[in-house]
């Protein structure tokens, strides 16, 4: 990270949790309520419970619902020597409790056992009004799931998010290679700076490496020629965020941008931002709010009230338009 002065730029060095006074429980309370720093744009999560007993008395730190109905286990570790100090490691410990996730059959059941007393110790942050924690929780979690079209493929799968300030190269290469055998783990480093007295947290994904190569084939053929298919290039693409989308002319200041199956609407701004009710706020943020949710698919659920379209179905579209500009130039 950099700091720009005029036309120099000097960089600002990191620090660590320990050296700002903050524990594991700290980082644990941050992603709880912000969980989209380890969830992009192409993905929704609903935080589902925190620091859960299983049978064999472990702890899991956080638990998540994903918008292809997987249960998110996401364990934290503050520094790398709280990963390298631990008898069992990092990643076996995270699988182990995955693994008695597994056993969870219905919604029905991670209600019961996991999210109804999340909502009880966290109540005042959800409006429960006459209902009991059960009957709040199977509520959002199964409009999460219907929302999301994820109701027939609850807990098939079980992912796995690390998140810690650094890794030592025993739990990179044993996710690596978990990754390579069908396992889904992630790896995200968070590292902290502090500026002035305020304190800023980078949060990295760095495994797996992203890739959107299925994601590009897929896209192209459904819509393009062999003779486009066949430029290899695009295939090393990163998606693109609302930025390049404004910066192409796909989406515009000013545009109106409506919440799915909602009518809540938002003005679009040249930063990226959307403004509603007076209020001005990232996009996820705007989202998150009006949906309940603990992370947003943005571009699934933010519909460009001109066209009609998601902003997602915009993006396909305009990249396709794109990749056959661009074959045709090469």
């Amino acid at each position: 990270m950099y700091s720009i002065k005029g036309n120099k730029a000097a960089k600002i060095e990191s620090v660590t949790f320990s050296e700002l006074g903050m524990v594991e429980n700290d980082i644990e309370e941050i992603l709880r309520t912000s969980i989209d720093m380890i969830c992009d744009d192409e993905g929704s999560m609903l935080v589902v419970g925190r620091q859960v007993k299983n049978e064999k008395n472990g702890r899991s730190d956080l638990t998540a619902v994903d918008n292809n109905g997987n249960i998110v286990l996401i364990e934290i570790k503050r520094d790398i020597k709280d990963i390298v100090s631990k008898k069992e490691a990092f990643e076996f410990q995270a699988i182990r409790y995955a693994a008695s996730y597994a056993t969870i059959e219905s919604a029905d059941d991670l209600v019961k056992k996991v999210y109804a007393p999340y909502i009880e110790k966290y109540k005042n942050e959800f409006e429960i009004g006459s209902l009991t924690s059960y009957e709040l929780g199977i509520r959002k979690l199964n409009e999460f799931l219907k929302v999301n079209g994820s109701e027939n493929s609850f807990n098939e799968k079980q992912k796995i998010i690390l998140a810690a300030s650094d890794y030592d190269e025993q739990t990179l290469s044993a996710v690596a290679w978990l990754n390579s055998n069908n396992v889904d783990m992630s790896c995200y480093k968070l590292t902290p700076y502090k500026i002035n007295g305020e304190i800023y947290l980078d949060a990295e994904k760095i495994l797996p490496v992203p890739e959107y190569d299925d994601y590009y084939v897929n896209l192209l053929d459904k819509f393009l020629p062999e003779s486009v298919k066949k430029n290899k290039s695009l295939t090393k693409a990163v998606l693109p965020k609302i930025d390049s989308l404004l910066e192409w002319g796909a989406v515009k200041p000013g545009d109106i941008i409506v919440a799915k199956g909602k009518k809540d609407e938002a003005t679009l701004q040249a930063n990226g931002n959307v403004v509603a009710k007076g209020k001005e706020q990232s996009m996820q943020v705007w989202l998150k709010e009006l949906y309940g949710w603990s992370s947003v698919q943005t571009f699934y659920y933010a519909i460009h009230k001109e066209s009609g379209k998601s902003l997602l179905q915009i993006r396909e579209e305009y990249m396709v338009k794109r990749a056959a500009e661009t074959s045709e130039e090469s």
